[in-house]
């Protein structure tokens, strides 16, 4: 998970066989802006940057929008209802956006996803692999799951086959052209982890003291137990959509 400049190799490898240049782009779930930054990089006429979190949101604008005001838009919306114009865009990327969506979210996000992107537009979906059985960052990733249902009654990471995405896409018209390994195996470090333990934090601070202070001292413990570890895959997947 290195960087080339301002922008992670995963994304740099997930374009490279995408054309970019002079296209109207979406980033969808725009996070911090890493495939914006990205897409932008490649020469993109112009980039929609969709989130529904204001400080992503926020972040996305401060980092990238200075440089690049006449290019860029950053858009505070959900996905499933987005304010961008039917088939309006060439390009849209979701880069590591599924596994952070439970599966009744999917259909109508690549419904949403499908109406903007022109006929013979172009989807590059990428994402993790479900982590081996026997992976230690399970136990993490089970436990942020646990306290995010207990809070909002929804998990906060599904791991998602290929076949599973490529089959909600072609349900929508788009068709599987490549399918690419961007890592293998995936590393997760000590920040990484950290950063999930972060999200336990949050759900366990809206929770009495009595049952949240147990999962932040659980979450904590994990990442020391585990402290970084190589495993999974991070696949691409690059759709075309029917020409209308």
């Amino acid at each position: 998970m290195s960087v080339n400049g301002d922008v992670p190799e995963t994304v740099t490898a997930a374009l490279a066989d995408q054309r970019v240049e002079g296209r109207v782009c979406l980033e969808a779930g725009a996070g911090v802006g890493n495939t914006t930054a990205g897409l932008l990089a490649a020469g993109a006429k112009r980039v929609y940057a969709v989130t529904n979190d204001a400080d992503h949101a926020a972040t996305v604008q401060d980092r990238i929008g200075d440089r690049n005001a006449d290019r860029l838009a950053v858009i505070e919306a959900d996905l499933r209802a987005t304010p961008l114009a039917t088939d309006s865009v060439d390009l849209v990327a979701a880069h590591g956006l599924c596994n952070v969506l439970p599966p009744a979210e999917l259909a109508p996000i690549a419904a949403e996803l499908t109406r903007v992107a022109k006929p013979d537009g172009c989807l590059v979906v990428d994402d993790y692999a479900v982590p081996p059985a026997d992976a230690a960052v399970n136990r993490l990733f089970a436990l942020e799951n646990a306290a995010a249902r207990v809070v909002d009654g929804r998990p906060a990471l599904t791991f998602y086959p290929p076949a599973v995405l490529a089959a909600v896409f072609a349900a929508n018209g788009w068709s599987v052209e490549r399918r690419k390994t961007l890592l293998n195996p995936v590393p997760w470090t000590e920040a990484h982890l950290d950063a999930h333990a972060e999200v336990v934090r949050e759900y366990a601070a809206a929770l009495p003291d009595s049952l949240g202070e147990p999962l932040t001292a659980m979450a904590e413990d994990l990442v020391a137990a585990i402290g970084s570890e190589q495993t999974g895959t991070m696949y691409s997947l690059a759709f075309r959509r029917a020409d209308g």
